[in-house]
């Protein structure tokens, strides 16, 4: 095992614009499979299928590809300083969503590397990045870029909590690193600033009841007893990130890319919720937002209108209660009842 390729290779990583890079093997999450199957049984993955259907890759990396012997993990900060709110007549987007796509960025990186990483030494590679089954956070703990703190999210004492993971999985047998262990000790500050108690214990997480999964993944009327948590959030939430105390040693990114478009940091819900399909993916082109489509979108918006107590909104939500697509429509007659209440 050759030291001085690792320190070329994390040398070159910091060049392309990671963060950190550490390395361990896609055998060091053994107990990854029994957790799955918890949380699967659990039901706590909602409508996400595609959970329990590849979850044989998902909970073995090494099933995932056998040859593989080593998985480089790298970090990229994405932190957007103090832009973390907005008034109620405004949308809040979650801070990785502001801007452009971080996948197309971040594979584009992690392809570079790899190409890097096959001249300088040969083997095979692979890159993921958020769309395969890979578990990236237990991968992440295992290679000791931070631990997976009670929210369930990858904390790091050197990047808080604002970065993204990218995996490069290779033959190569490179040098692994320690993993790395809990440093939340008695904070529960995460688990007591999530609106919709989303965790049902330390370190568990049901999706059913988070706000990211409700707004991004959850394609159909959310609950009523859940609409009103969902404040003005019409993409995702932070909120378990913004309190994690190691935040202090969050920086904000330096990739520009990431940095919060003027028209996304406090959009105006009046002007989301008149875009029609095509305005909407004019607006969001080269955005992650646009994968949710119109429809779940103004439904998001039209949630927040409702909450917003703004009766300037009210004309806003009424003109959408007859939209063609029904889930825009119900949230609009939602937004309505609340605003005159």
């Amino acid at each position: 095992m050759d030291q001085r390729l690792k320190a070329k290779l994390i040398e070159r990583a910091l060049a392309e614009g990671f963060s950190a890079c550490r390395i361990c093997r896609p055998t060091d999450v053994a107990h990854v499979a029994d957790d799955l199957a918890g949380f699967l049984k659990q039901g706590h993955h909602g409508s996400m299928g595609w959970l329990a259907e590849r979850s044989h890759w998902r909970g073995a990396p090494n099933v995932l590809w056998p040859e593989a012997k080593s998985v480089i993990m790298l970090a990229e900060e994405y932190g957007a300083g103090d832009q973390l709110e907005a008034p109620s007549s405004a949308g809040l987007v979650s801070v990785y969503a502001r801007n452009k796509d971080y996948h197309d960025i971040v594979k584009k990186r992690l392809k570079r590397l790899a190409r890097w990483l096959i001249a300088e030494a040969g083997g095979e590679v692979k890159v993921f990045v958020d769309t395969a089954p890979v578990p990236e956070k237990p991968l992440g703990q295992a290679s000791g870029l931070g631990w997976q703190g009670k929210h369930t999210n990858l904390v790091s004492r050197e990047l808080g909590s604002w970065f993204f993971l990218g995996s490069i999985f290779t033959t190569l047998d490179l040098p692994v690193d320690e993993a790395e262990v809990d440093h939340c000790g008695s904070c529960r500050a995460c688990l007591d600033a999530c609106p919709t108690d989303a965790f049902p214990a330390p370190h568990q997480i049901d999706a059913r009841r988070c706000i990211s999964y409700l707004t991004i993944e959850h394609k159909g009327p959310i609950d009523e007893e859940l609409r009103a948590k969902l404040g003005n959030r019409i993409y995702g939430c932070d909120a378990c990130l913004e309190v994690c105390p190691w935040n202090k040693f969050a920086r904000e990114a330096k990739e520009i890319r990431y940095h919060a478009r003027d028209d996304l940091v406090a959009p105006p819900l009046a002007e989301l919720a008149a875009l029609d399909d095509a305005a909407f993916r004019t607006k969001f082109s080269g955005s992650p937002i646009k994968r949710i489509g119109r429809g779940r979108f103004v439904r998001n918006v039209l949630y927040a209108i409702g909450n917003s107590g703004d009766q300037s909104l009210l004309e806003v939500a009424r003109e959408l209660c007859g939209d063609d697509e029904e889930v825009v429509a119900d949230a609009a007659r939602w937004a309505v009842e609340r605003l005159r209440a």
